[in-house]
């Protein structure tokens, strides 16, 4: 399937189970505009192996 336009699938990961000793990582796939938000995005996003909300990043 072809992309239309800029928008891209992106990636987002916990910051906290990544260095943390934690059984998973918590992840959440989005779509961004890629003309408009250049740069990584950062959400607050529920993290189910913490139980709160917390930092997710952008990942490759």
């Amino acid at each position: 399937m072809a992309a239309k336009g800029p928008r891209v699938i992106i990636h987002l990961e916990c910051t906290t189970c990544r260095s943390a000793e934690t059984p998973g990582v918590s992840r959440y796939s989005s779509t961004k505009n890629k003309k408009t938000t250049p740069e990584r995005l950062e959400l607050k996003k529920y993290c189910r192996f913490e139980r709160k909300h917390t930092l997710h990043k952008e990942i490759k």
